[in-house]
């Protein structure tokens, strides 16, 4: 079993930004990140403390996004230059992890 060092990374957005699009886009097409997911939220809140969630009744627009990548430790410390004009400070965390290829 082969393994390699990797960091992951998770941006924290919300649907009501509008910038999931175009920074996927980003990833995939410039960065060329090695994998990423994005998880819609169905209920959440942030720095202002309005909660925001869905229901059946009200199906929101403006709910949390979380956009997980990862690929190897000098990449990723370049695309998270990239990305300081692009996402708010404080909603991007990232963590060492193992790739079991």
């Amino acid at each position: 079993m082969n393994k390699l060092d990797v960091t992951c990374v998770r941006v924290y957005l919300t649907e009501g930004e509008g910038s999931m699009e175009s920074l996927l886009r980003c990833l995939h097409d410039e960065e060329k990140v090695q994998g990423v997911t994005v998880f819609r939220g169905i209920s959440g809140f942030g720095k202002s403390g309005t909660m925001h969630s869905s229901s059946l009744l009200d199906m929101s627009l403006d709910l949390p996004l979380v956009i997980e990548f990862f690929d190897v430790p000098e990449k990723v410390n370049t695309i998270l230059e990239h990305l300081r004009n692009k996402v708010e400070p404080g909603h991007i965390i990232c963590w060492p992890a193992t790739l079991v290829v």
